[in-house]
């Protein structure tokens, strides 16, 4: 079965690792350095843990900056490694895999993808949002694997037009969708992101589709506009 992986380049992967970790050993070692002018403004919050650091003799206090710096790094480089996207594309099958989990969607689900911003959505054929990812791929790799394997690619949300911006209690919704959206409403706010998708795929049992603008929920119903 020919099939088609599309992951972010291997230079940008290799970036990641290397340079979070020198730049947060930097930032850590600038703030090392600049502890004891940084105490003497007297309006300068964090008070206790720069005086803890500026308080290490040298070289540990230089050491352990760079040390705890790289390591931070490490981690922020780590959690990118889990939230990457990989898209892998056949002529039967779409396979999305992001944190740690792999979603396959057959080709008699799918009838359209695209691009909206930073996320690539899978449409399915009642106009559902099959799969809306984050994602740092190449625009043009995407699209050019999406319709090598026959798959109908967009250059727009073609059903746009149809959301509606959420406000409480508003008319128009399925029971129960406007107490998902107020809860995930809370969880936007908290930068609760597994919330957030867990109460996306509850609505759209309901047969409600959101999207998100600057924290702000946008709504339409399945099945509107383009079937």
């Amino acid at each position: 079965m020919r099939t088609t992986t599309v992951a972010e380049p291997g230079w940008q992967v290799g970036l990641v690792w290397a340079g979070f970790p020198i730049v947060g050993a930097g930032l850590l070692w600038g703030v090392r350095a600049a502890a004891g002018w940084l105490l003497s403004l007297p309006w300068i919050p964090f008070r206790g843990p720069l005086t803890l650091i500026d308080s290490i003799p040298e070289p540990w206090g230089t050491l352990v900056a760079l040390a705890v710096g790289a390591a931070v790094g490490l981690f922020i480089a780590a959690w990118a490694a889990h939230e990457r996207l990989t898209v892998e594309l056949s002529d039967e099958a779409v396979t999305l895999t992001s944190r740690g989990k792999s979603h396959t969607f057959d080709r008699t689900e799918v009838s359209a993808a695209f691009l909206d911003h930073k996320k690539l959505v899978v449409l399915g054929r009642s106009s559902e949002e099959l799969a809306r990812e984050s994602h740092d791929l190449p625009a043009d790799a995407v699209a050019d694997a999406f319709q090598r394997h026959g798959y109908p690619w967009l250059d727009a949300d073609p059903h746009r037009d149809d959301f509606r911006r959420w406000v409480e209690d508003m008319p128009g919704l399925p029971p129960a969708a406007n107490a998902l959206l107020k809860a995930r409403a809370k969880a936007l706010k908290k930068r609760d992101d597994e919330d957030v998708r867990e109460l996306r795929t509850e609505l759209a049992r309901l047969g409600v589709v959101v999207r998100d603008d600057r924290k702000r929920q946008f709504w339409r119903l399945t099945g509107q506009s383009g079937d």
